[in-house]
């Protein structure tokens, strides 16, 4: 019905500033990226894991017909966290892993939303009243 129609739309004007959102954070990201091959200390290394893992998501969505690439990109948050369980799992409990898993979670959750507040004043979550 005519309803539904004007429902769809407004579901793929969200998906598409989504998808518009993730991709402006992500270059803004991968700009910052450490340029070494294999660094040797651990937070650099880390920074560098996570850059080129954030610019294979990128480049994996950049590459689907882009009617398809907002559900690209809700897939591999599934995928990243299958790999944290997967990864954590073989850690020693004293290191308790599922708290560092979490809080890494978190703390990229949190930096998307200050990206939101610098860059226009508002957070994710006040996106849907803005449309």
């Amino acid at each position: 019905m005519c309803g539904d129609l004007d429902e769809d739309d407004n579901e793929g004007k969200l998906e598409a500033t989504l998808y518009a959102r993730f991709i402006a954070h992500a270059r803004e990201l991968l700009s910052q990226a450490p340029q070494s091959a294999l660094p040797a200390d651990t937070p650099q290394y880390m920074e560098k894991l996570f850059s080129d893992a954030l610019g294979r998501a990128v480049k994996d969505c950049e590459q689907t017909p882009a009617d398809r690439r907002y559900e690209r990109l809700i897939v591999q948050p599934v995928v990243f966290a299958r790999l944290a369980g997967f990864l954590a799992a073989h850690m020693s409990l004293g290191e308790d892993p599922l708290r560092r898993v979490m809080e890494a979670m978190m703390l990229g959750y949190s930096e998307a939303e200050a990206m939101d507040r610098a860059r226009s004043g508002y957070a994710h979550g006040d996106m849907t009243s803005r449309n």
